[in-house]
């Protein structure tokens, strides 16, 4: 006899005869002699004691088709099967429809939902289908119905559910001297070991790109200059191994001099040594250059994934003071200024400068000038980023400025906030680390369901319940992601187990990755903290101090809530703020669809990013600072600040300073600006006019500005979903 049914979806309820007696009855009604109550119900009971005790939808009906096929009403078997057919084409109609529209590229939320991928091309397109019919599996399948539910009800929103089904872990920050000093192997070639500045740029490339291929989150060196500095110097002493070929002599001694910063100066009425030298530091200055244009280049150029985009790329630099660093730093930074191509801005790889006191940030700091230059460059090409290693909560007691490898007791992040620092089960560092998934709480459909409250302690308090509750939700799906993904096998991430995860090496390709993926973190995000505070108590923490108070509770409250789940499933639990990006429309869509228009809630298509001051507020960069800034303690998974500049900011760069100053002063752990940058289309020609409609190099109208997406740019605004451009049309100057 029949007890439960297995529903399409996967949810299992209480068997119910009427739905079998209502389906015949229908098909019945369509016939000449109508219903005939008798036979529905024999043939229900026959099906009801016949079955099994667990059946699906699909046998249930199977046997209700030969049940009617055995009796009298043969017609009405016929037209149970077409009614059958219909149900099944009709449900599979969205799947078609939504294929339709990939393959007419047309421009929607299912095709701009990440504005890096080029989903027009016939690897994008694959991807899109993959994508879209692996995240059904994924919920039918891999979740647990209370996951499933939270998803559905739209309280959560797991990232990359599409690559659930592969094991791979979001994000890696590259040791990539255990590359560039080793070697490695990837797919069917292997690398030897670095010898000259070229070839370090180049293994840099491949090692992003690969790993990129092996994870579906981002790839970032955190100490470009650190890795690449001894290949300048082994590019300079083969400088002078070519001089003395040349010459003749014996230039040994000049091999291991000393040097405070590798400079490019004219070698006119230099005579002897002093004129070689000159040449072999010019010879490699130049070559350092070149590596570094050609390591900007093949970040925009060479295709990851299929060949659908290009790798997500960040670049931590800036606290190497050594010559070879510096040469490093400058050279690159140089590179950025330039731009690739015609002149365009760089879109990869997102670069991060590690602002530092006594490194580079205060005037007297060996560094200093670099970290001018920097500015310099922000203020044409955005980046670089700025991550404050000064930030109480990215201090390492380990750092020591005379170290060599003081880059392993320093914050790296993705250029997306992504940061890793802190581990519970090793070296705090965020070399050889990285996320391992995470998923995003809606805060505003919880704070929208208690508005009903009248009392505001009383909704508050209900707020404070509803969430905790989706937290415990949260908590235990990241978990059941970590279980799932701990299963994987070493050989199925080639490079990622061999060179770049923390203890990976140690594994043999058959051994699963349980053993060292802890060293990772799982990410509890959230958006829309501004429309929960106008929801809970009618403003957002930037108009408000009292809504400010509430709003860093709530934060604290997530803070303390995933502390203790990291004690309880013995994971590195952190608090993201969210980077979102076709999430901002997908939560606001559902909750305007229930709830309707809430003014300054759901009356936009898009929720806030994260704790950000919504971008439509009138304030100052130091206004936001100061409200924005005390969330960045509190978010140890990542976060960023930002401000939008007016006007051209190319000649400027105390702007830029003048922002890094906020960091300083406000304990900022990330930011970046925003500024004023039209591009054509055609031939990449850049400026900074207010309205640039036609390009004055090759006439072209196709002109786009170009715009920061959750922490990194997009060369054309074509990309970007409805929610993501309303949200641009919405920023304002913060002056």
């Amino acid at each position: 006899m029949i007890q439960v049914v297995v529903k399409r979806d996967g949810r299992v309820v209480g068997y119910n005869e009427e739905k079998i007696k209502a389906a015949i009855r229908k098909a019945m009604l369509t016939t000449e002699l109508g219903e005939d109550e008798a036979l529905i119900q024999k043939i229900a009971d026959r099906i009801g004691a016949k079955g099994h005790e667990r059946m699906t939808v699909e046998d249930i009906q199977d046997m209700v088709e030969l049940e009617l096929m055995n009796s009298p009403r043969k017609e009405v078997a016929k037209r149970y099967i077409a009614y059958r057919d219909q149900r099944s084409i009709a449900r599979k109609a969205k799947t078609r429809d939504m294929f339709h529209e990939i393959i007419e590229a047309k421009n929607n939320d299912i095709t701009r939902e990440n504005a890096n991928m080029n989903t027009d091309s016939p690897a994008g397109m694959m991807m899109k289908f993959a994508s879209e019919t692996t995240k059904p599996f994924v919920d039918d399948y891999l979740l647990t119905p209370e996951a499933r539910d939270a998803v559905r009800n739209n309280y959560i929103h797991i990232h990359d559910k599409d690559y659930y089904p592969t094991k791979s872990l979001t994000c890696v920050q590259h040791p990539l001297d255990n590359i560039l000093n080793y070697g490695f192997i990837a797919g069917h070639g292997e690398s030897r070991p670095a010898k000259r500045i070229e070839t370090a740029s180049v293994i840099a490339c491949i090692s992003l790109e690969t790993a990129q291929n092996e994870m579906h989150g981002g790839q970032a060196i955190p100490a470009f200059d650190f890795y690449l500095a001894p290949f300048v110097r082994s590019s300079f002493i083969e400088e002078i191994e070519n001089l003395e070929k040349l010459t003749g002599r014996d230039l040994s001694e000049m091999k291991n001099m000393k040097f405070d910063d590798y400079l490019n100066k004219p070698v006119d009425g230099l005579q002897g040594d002093e004129r070689l030298l000159q040449h072999a530091m010019n010879r490699t200055v130049a070559r350092v250059h070149q590596a570094m244009e050609a390591f900007i280049h093949n970040m925009n150029t060479i295709h990851s994934r299929g060949g659908n985009q290009v790798v997500f790329s960040s670049i931590n630099y800036g606290t190497d003071t050594s010559a070879e660093g510096r040469c490093i730093i400058r050279e690159l930074l140089n590179s950025t200024y330039e731009g690739v191509g015609n002149g365009a801005t760089a879109i990869f790889p997102i670069q991060i400068w590690k602002k530092k006191r006594g490194v580079s940030y205060l005037p007297e700091d060996p560094n200093h000038d670099l970290y001018r230059l920097a500015c310099k460059v922000t203020a044409r090409r955005f980046f670089p980023n700025f991550v404050n290693l000064d930030a109480t909560f990215n201090h390492h007691d380990k750092w020591r400025a005379d170290d060599p490898k003081r880059y392993l007791y320093e914050v790296a992040t993705m250029g997306c906030r992504t940061r890793v620092f802190e581990n519970r089960f090793g070296e705090k560092t965020s070399v050889g680390r990285g996320n391992l998934s995470f998923t995003t709480i809606n805060l505003v459909r919880l704070a929208i369901e208690c508005m009903p409250v009248q009392d505001r302690n009383e909704r508050i308090d209900n707020f404070f319940r509803k969430l905790d509750n989706v937290l415990e939700i949260t908590a235990r799906q990241l978990n059941d992601r970590f279980n799932f993904q701990k299963t994987a096998l070493a050989k199925q991430f080639p490079l990622l187990m061999s060179k770049l995860w923390n203890g990976g090496s140690a594994l043999s390709p058959e051994d699963t990755i349980e053993p060292v993926i802890n060293q990772g973190t799982l990410g509890v995000g959230f958006i829309g903290l501004a429309e929960c505070l106008i929801a809970l108590i009618g403003k957002h923490h930037g108009e408000s101090e009292e809504a400010q108070a509430l709003g860093l509770r709530i934060v604290s409250y997530m803070r303390s809530r995933v502390n203790d789940f990291s004690e309880r499933y013995q994971h590195n639990f952190s608090v993201l703020a969210t980077p979102a990006e076709g999430l901002s429309g997908k939560f606001t869509t559902k909750d305007r669809k229930t709830f309707g228009d809430i003014p300054g809630v759901t009356d936009k298509i898009y929720y806030t990013n994260s704790n950000h001051v919504p971008v439509y507020y009138h304030c100052s960069p130091r206004h936001k600072a100061e409200v924005e800034a005390p969330y960045h303690a509190l978010t140890g998974g990542g976060h960023i600040f930002y401000v939008e500049i007016d006007g051209d900011a190319t000649h400027n760069p105390d702007a830029i300073a003048s922002i890094v100053d906020l960091m300083d002063k406000n304990n900022i752990g990330y930011c970046s600006v925003n500024h004023t940058r039209n591009r054509c289309m055609n031939c990449g020609y850049e400026d900074a006019s207010a309205e640039l409609e036609t390009c004055p190099h090759c006439g072209s109208h196709a002109i786009d500005r170009l715009q920061r997406i959750t922490g990194y740019l997009v060369g054309t605004t074509d990309r970007w979903n409805k929610a993501k451009l309303a949200e641009l049309n919405d920023r304002i100057v913060h002056e």
